[in-house]
Formats: structure tokens, C-alpha cells, sequence
């Protein structure tokens, strides 16, 4: 597949998984300092690793919120329990997510996500 098609099913992806207009807005706002990041991660993130057939989406956003927690990325964190809404994730199964991440983790990244979740799910992020 030649990069242009890998860079529109990475796209499709991305916009599915985190909404249209917050993934149209990081292209548009992409210039020549950073349009390669943006091509980067489009294809080798959103499209070679989740349009893998090996976990479902569901899988790879709880997945993504345990290690955002674990980095400590709020605002990683942020786009990703929206997709992971997106993606059929249930607050209970983002809670759990983040009980467990405070044992591995620790109790203060893992508060930091619940408030950030929390943001998310109740509206109050701005999106």
C-alpha cells in the first residue's frame, strides 16, 4: 500500500477513534514544523498499530489509558477517554482501569485521571 493510502485509513481511523473536528483541527493546524509529527502519527499509530486485526478497539483504548496514566500525559489522557468512550469503553471499565493503574502506577497519576475523565465524561473539557 503506498503511503497515501496508508495516511487516508490511518486518518479514517483517527477521526472514528477521537472525533472528526479535534483531528481535522490538529491538520489543519499541522506547518512545517510539525506536519511530519502529524504524518507520523497518522500512519504508524492509527494506521499500522490500531488497524492491526489482533486486538479491537476497545482492547487497545483501555490499553491507552493505562499507559497515559502511567506517563502521567494528561493531555493524551484526555483525547483518548473520549475515544475510548467512542469505542465502547464504559465508566465503570475506565474506573477500574484507573483503580488498577493506581497500584502499578501509583495513587497520584491515578487521581490526576479520574479528575480528567471525569472533565471528560461530565462534558466540562471543552469538546
Amino acid at each position: 500500500m503506498d503511503e497515501k493510502k496508508l495516511n487516508a485509513a490511518g486518518l479514517a481511523t483517527r477521526r472514528e477513534v477521537l472525533g472528526a473536528a479535534y483531528v481535522d483541527g490538529a491538520v489543519k493546524n499541522a506547518d512545517a514544523f510539525n506536519d511530519d509529527m502529524q504524518v507520523l502519527v497518522t500512519q504508524y499509530c492509527w494506521n499500522d498499530i490500531w488497524n492491526r486485526p489482533g486486538l479491537d478497539r476497545k482492547t487497545r483504548s483501555l490499553l491507552n489509558l493505562a499507559m497515559l496514566t502511567a506517563l502521567n500525559r494528561p493531555h493524551e489522557l484526555k483525547l483518548h477517554v473520549r475515544g475510548a468512550l467512542n469505542n465502547g469503553v464504559t465508566r465503570e471499565e475506565i474506573k477500574e482501569v484507573f483503580l488498577q493503574a493506581a497500584i502499578y502506577c501509583g495513587v497520584p497519576a491515578a487521581i490526576d485521571s479520574f479528575r480528567i475523565a471525569r472533565e471528560v465524561i461530565d462534558g466540562k473539557d471543552g469538546h
